[in-house]
């Protein structure tokens, strides 16, 4: 990983961007009969540093396999077609439509920099799904930005 370079906020928010757009590819890909999963490797592979680094992935609906290691454990949660982990649905062939983040905060040091906030997952009837987030980011050695760290959790509910 590339810890010589700088990472700023504008790329953090670029590559936010960029990975909603996969998630809104990859659903787009399955609803249109089209390789999905292929949409799907090319995300994991563009988007997260396995391979790279340890990534540390706690997806939002993973119980059975809580974290997420490897990058077929990843793809896994996205599309659910390699079997790797039972539990999985696919989160990423929902139909989402749109993907929006609001960053509560992103700090930079270096070559490294943290997210945390809410992202909002809309679906094909206009629904909106909230979820928190804490992202971790890294240059690579081509000054990419690369997710090394991904928890995702549903907001809290006072019952």
């Amino acid at each position: 990983m590339n810890h010589a370079s700088k990472i700023t906020t504008t790329q953090i928010q670029t590559a936010q961007q960029a990975w909603g757009d996969g998630i809104v590819g990859i659903a787009t890909a399955h609803a249109d009969g089209e390789d999905f999963e292929a949409v799907a490797r090319t995300h994991v592979t563009t988007h997260y540093a396995y391979g790279l680094m340890p990534v540390l992935f706690k997806p939002t609906m993973a119980a059975d396999v809580q974290f997420r290691t490897t990058f077929d454990e990843a793809l896994s949660y996205f599309v659910a077609t390699n079997g790797r982990c039972p539990e999985d649905t696919g989160f990423a062939i929902k139909g989402w439509t749109a993907v929006r983040f609001e960053n509560v905060d992103i700090l930079t040091h270096g070559g490294t920099a943290l997210a945390m906030g809410n992202y909002f997952f809309t679906n094909r009837d206009a629904e909106t799904v909230k979820v928190e987030y804490s992202f971790g980011y890294a240059l690579d050695d081509l000054g990419e930005v690369r997710i090394c760290l991904h928890h995702s959790s549903i907001p809290y509910a006072d019952s």
